[in-house]
């Protein structure tokens, strides 16, 4: 009985470590619920979201995204244009004082181009986050499944056509 309830601890513990180690602090930054959806084996693209806030007196701008999962990592937005909604790349985006930015599906987010390995459900995958103030941050990105789902899906990236726009990397 004893074993069990020890167990019991641990396992609860070790769930509670995971959760902890979803959100991140950099200075006065503050990164929350990083995630990406489960996509088929085949897919060549996928997406990052998470939530930054700037819990200081100060802006700063996330620059860049890195990822050993990927060929390469882009800061992405959707706008709308001629009555369309377009994805397009971007080069930075603030994160003033007090303020949140989220990344969402059908908002601003992390693509993921040329995938070198599936985004399964249960997984998780390491990205670097580059700030103009608070540098490197390294974060973990879980991946979620259909069954997870809290948020809208993300399901057209795996299909998102990108040809409206130039990429030269």
């Amino acid at each position: 009985m004893r074993l069990i309830h020890i167990g019991l601890l641990l396992g609860a513990a070790m769930l509670s470590a995971q959760s902890m180690a979803h959100d991140h602090t950099a200075g006065d930054l503050h990164i929350e619920h990083p995630w990406s959806r489960a996509l088929p084996p085949v897919a060549p693209t996928g997406a990052a979201y998470l939530s930054i806030e700037n819990r200081g007196q100060h802006s700063d701008r996330l620059l860049a995204a890195d990822t050993p999962i990927a060929g390469h990592a882009e800061l992405h937005e959707h706008v709308h244009q001629d009555g369309l909604m377009k994805m397009q790349q971007i080069d930075s985006i603030e994160i003033a004082p007090g303020e949140r930015v989220e990344f969402t599906p059908g908002g601003h987010h992390i693509m993921l181009f040329d995938l070198k390995q599936p985004l399964v459900a249960g997984s998780s995958y390491p990205v670097t986050l580059t700030f103009e103030q608070a540098g490197e941050v390294d974060i973990e990105v879980m991946v979620r499944g259909e069954e997870d789902k809290g948020q809208a899906g993300d399901a057209h990236h795996s299909t998102h056509e990108h040809e409206q726009h130039d990429h030269h990397h």
